[in-house]
């Protein structure tokens, strides 16, 4: 027996496919930030059922979302990462068991990356072993937001990249069977924003750091590039919205914090801000000891802030480390890729770094057999590496992505692609790229702290330290860290009870004024009671007529 009413941003029939509710939205209905709370409107009907013949049992719904343990599993860069946290957080703050076991679980949700065909070709060959195994399955990330209607995702429950703070409502759709699919931008007042609130429950999967995306989409539209199709244009997210979040952070004992999104260099520009501010406003928040790391930025917008850039990572609590892409050291291979830059412009940015900040780590990223790419082309990419010896190389073989404009170029042979990243991959394994990485011994109370150490040992990717006897140890976190696999972000009173192993529904009672607790819980408990009554009322009815 079906028995539920929903609100306009729910289906509207139990095995209803919608591929983007937010494109039903009228300049008259709610704003992104009213329809996070659309759960509140659900309101159990009951439906009038003939008299059963006696001896038979009342047929009703027997699943009962937010019970379920559920896996998730995450692919690609660290800005998926942080949603897959997010997703996770909910999720768990809903009543949900987060599992590390697939078996165990009885929904898998998948959170894909569309850079390259073999991240994909994870994700699909993930779903077919789940509908093997009879588990129920949600998609989210990058590649049903880009590709929606892509075959193997027929039927699947789809979270887009902006509307993380939904997967509650999704997870329990498809929980009962239903599936639903939310793929809209956020906006508010016309203006698209960077994404979901940034103060939503987490489960950071490493208690000490916190990866916090600064924007979203970019300014560029590189020709080999499926994730522009995902994320979009750039929005970015207020700087004080930001600091907050780092400052929450270190309450929870956090020691480090990852700024990441498709392009940090770009953050600003569409808000009348730009990087550097938002770095000098979050230094002030960081504790003694604890650290800030910075994302990947592109060539064009670093260059307008280098000075800047300079003070900000000599700055003792900042890690002298930046992500710069080249993709390729060929001026006609740039401007075929529509890089926006040409090879002197990465030059000037690694050359002003590595002269001003002592240390500095330059990581980049180069793609092997782009269409058109030439000997000649190659060899300059491998005389920069030569030159640089970057100790961090991300090395990629070309892969055509569906839908972008380099997918309809001629492509280079696929033997020479793969002999050209055999070439650049021993090149970085001929020098020592991580001379100064330390690794010591593995003690859990050793984690997330500072201490003096003695070399003993260097290889390829590291050096061995002892700890120096009698050396003083020092705590960043200014709290005591989470837990492994507690949630980020919720009120102590709720902390307790999901330490304690209660159920996390029993205190959503204290939390009317946090409305993403009760929209969950207390609500999914409140439909629940008021349908069975419902139901009794209508028998009772019956039997008297």
């Amino acid at each position: 027996m079906k028995l539920y009413s929903v609100s306009q941003t729910m289906p509207s029939a139990c095995d209803s496919l919608l591929d983007d509710i937010e494109d039903m939205v009228t300049s008259h209905d709610p704003t992104p930030h009213e329809r996070q709370f659309a759960r509140r409107n659900i309101v159990p009907r009951p439906r009038r059922h003939q008299l059963q013949p006696a001896g038979e049992e009342l047929q009703t719904d027997s699943v009962i979302p937010g019970t379920q343990k559920i896996w998730v599993r995450t692919w690609g860069c660290s800005h998926n990462s942080s949603d897959g946290e997010y997703m996770a957080g909910q999720l768990a703050a809903s009543g949900y068991k987060i599992t590390e076991n697939p078996s165990d679980a009885d929904l898998w949700l998948l959170n894909s990356c569309t850079v390259k065909n073999p991240a994909e070709d994870h994700f699909r060959n993930s779903i077919k072993k789940a509908q093997e195994q009879n588990k129920k399955v949600v998609v989210a990330g990058c590649v049903p937001q880009a590709q929606p209607r892509t075959e193997y995702l027929k039927d699947l429950s789809i979270i887009g990249v902006q509307q993380i703070d939904r997967v509650v409502e999704v997870v329990d759709e498809a929980i009962k069977g239903h599936s639903v699919r939310l793929l809209g931008q956020k906006k508010e007042k016309g203006k698209r924003l960077g994404g979901a609130r940034l103060d939503l429950p987490k489960i950071r999967k490493n208690p000490l750091i916190e990866i916090i995306s600064i924007n979203t989409g970019c300014l560029n539209a590189c020709t080999y590039c499926k994730t522009k199709h995902a994320r979009g244009d750039l929005a970015s997210y207020p700087i004080e919205e930001l600091v907050e979040r780092a400052r929450q952070s270190f309450q929870e004992g956090v020691c480090e914090i990852w700024l990441t999104s498709e392009d940090t260099g770009a953050y600003g520009r569409d808000i009348g801000t730009d990087l550097p501010s938002l770095l000098w406003e979050l230094v002030k928040e960081i504790p003694e000891g604890a650290m800030l790391r910075l994302g990947m930025t592109n060539p064009p917008y670093i260059l307008e802030h280098l000075e800047e850039m300079v003070r900000i990572l000599q700055h003792p609590r900042v890690y002298a480390f930046l992500h710069v892409p080249v993709q390729s050291a060929s001026d006609s291979v740039l401007m075929d890729m529509k890089r926006e830059y040409c090879c002197a412009d990465f030059r000037r940015v690694t050359d002003f770094l590595q002269e001003r900040v002592p240390g500095i780590t330059i990581a980049t990223d180069i793609i092997c057999g782009f269409p058109g790419e030439t000997d000649e082309d190659f060899e300059q990419t491998m005389e920069l590496v030569r030159q640089y010896r970057f100790p961090s190389l991300f090395i990629n073989q070309f892969y055509p992505r569906p839908g972008t404009p380099a997918a309809k170029m001629e492509q280079v042979p696929a033997h020479m692609k793969k002999q050209r990243t055999k070439e650049l991959s021993a090149l970085f394994h001929s020098y020592k790229p991580y001379d100064h990485k330390v690794l010591v011994p593995k003690k859990p109370e050793l984690k997330g702290k500072m201490v003096e150490v003695d070399i003993y040992e260097a290889g390829k990717h590291y050096m061995k330290g002892r700890p120096v006897e009698d050396a003083q140890v020092f705590t960043p976190s200014i709290a005591q860290p989470l837990q492994k696999g507690q949630v980020s972000g919720l009120p102590q009173e709720l902390k307790a009870s999901h330490q304690n192993g209660a159920c996390a529904s029993v205190a959503s009672s204290v939390l009317v004024g946090r409305s993403w607790r009760f929209d969950g819980d207390g609500l999914k408990l409140l439909s629940l009671g008021l349908a069975l009554a419902a139901v009794i009322v209508a028998l009772v009815i019956e039997k008297l007529h």
